[in-house]
Formats: C-alpha cells, structure tokens, sequence
C-alpha cells in the first residue's frame, strides 16, 4: 500500500476538524453522540478516549500497512483498534473511576465506532506515519468539538448548568426533554443543519470568488487581445 495523500499535513488536520467532521459532517459515531453527551465533562473524556484510540490505532497501522494482506485488513485493524481501547478502558478505570462508570460501557464501545474503523481502512492504511498522525488529530478533534457542541447545549437548556455549575438561579425550569433520548437527537439534527448551513454559504462564497477570478483573466485576455490589434494596425 503507497502513501496517496497529496494535501499538507495541515490541510489533512484541517479537513477532520472542519470539512469532514466526523459527526457534523459524516454522520459517524452517532451513537456515542447522542448517548454520553447530557454532561459536558462525560463528552470531554468520550472524546479524549477516541482521539487516544485513533492516534494511536492510525499509527500503527500506517507503520504495518505494507505487511498487513489485504484480504486480512479488517480483522486486523479491528485487533490493533480492541488492542488500543483496552488500554483506554483499563486507564479509566484506574485513574478516573467516576467517569468509567459515567461512560459506561459506550467506552468499550469505541471499538465499534465507524470514525476509528473509516480512517483506518480509508488513510492510515495508505499514508505514511506522519500523515495518518494528522489524519487520527484532526478526526479526533473534530469528533471531540461535536461532542462538545451538543453537550453543551443538552446542559444549558436540559439542566440548567455549565460543568455543573448552575447558571439560572432557582426560578429557571430546565427543558427536560433534552437531558432525555429524544432531545440529544434534537440537539444534533440542529447542530448537524447549521453546520451543513454554514458549509454552503462557504462554497458559494468560494465558486463566486472563482467566478469572479475568472471573470478578470478573460477581460485581461480580451484587453491583451485588443491592444495587439491596436498595434498590429
């Protein structure tokens, strides 16, 4: 398997956060979306879990991917990806205990989400290290902020707080319904259409700055063109 990128490592971090978010954009790791995200601190650790596992499985299987057969691909990045969130599960539940049971067993889960699965067969298992590193940062970060997105709004509107912190005094009756199943995939439907919103306006903006380029070369052509007659004559 050869490298095939031809984007800067830049651009290929930039491309997961913004254009190709996993969440926003394609629709991947839904379930985790709608499921650990009424607290912002439970988003946070969901997503610093996956970001750890697509670091380091993008890794590894970029540097193994010129062994790896091709008719055993899958099962093997399915190995190194278990390998990766096993060490994930056992980190939490040493260190951070409260939050293992909070995630609950959406964190063994991780290695069933189709973000984790899709850069593997799709990049890492075509692309040199560095490459695949940038790929698994841009995917992880982009998956993290969409989490982080629809937590924050499910715990504004459904409790009433921020981290915990209680933001409207007493008299402020929270929304319920978005602390519960239902709301979290209001949140997302909302979040999702202003981001496809926000996508287009941008490629308008860039087609008519290309219409616009366009546009200049050819009455600069056609300026060139009529100055040569002139002289020509």
């Amino acid at each position: 398997m050869r490298s095939e990128h031809k984007l800067s490592l830049g651009s290929i971090f930039l491309r997961g956060v913004l254009r190709e978010n996993p969440v926003l954009g394609m629709a991947l790791g839904i379930c985790s979306a709608l499921a650990v995200t009424t607290s912002i601190i439970d988003a946070l650790s969901m997503g610093a879990a996956v970001t750890f596992v697509l670091v380091g499985a993008n890794l590894l299987i970029s540097a193994i991917r010129n062994h790896i057969p091709s008719k055993v691909r899958i099962p093997v990045f399915i190995v190194i990806i278990c390998t990766f969130v096993t060490i994930a599960e056992l980190i939490f539940k040493a260190y951070f205990p409260v939050l293992d049971r909070a995630l609950g067993v959406f964190l063994s889960l991780i290695v069933v989400n189709c973000v984790i699965l899709a850069r593997a067969e799709s990049f890492a298992s075509k692309n040199t290290a560095p490459a695949a590193l940038m790929d698994a940062l841009g995917a992880g970060l982009g998956y993290t902020l969409a989490l982080l997105c629809v937590s924050a709004f499910r715990e504004v509107v459904g409790s009433g707080t921020f981290l915990g912190i209680p933001l409207f005094g007493d008299r402020f009756e929270p929304m319920l319904l978005f602390v519960m199943a239902p709301g979290a995939f209001i949140a997302l439907g909302i979040l999702i259409g202003l981001a496809n919103l926000l996508t287009e306006r941008s490629k308008a903006r860039v087609s008519a700055r290309s219409a616009s380029a366009k546009r200049s070369r050819h009455e600069d052509i056609s300026s060139d063109t009529t100055a040569a007659k002139g002289g020509a004559a």
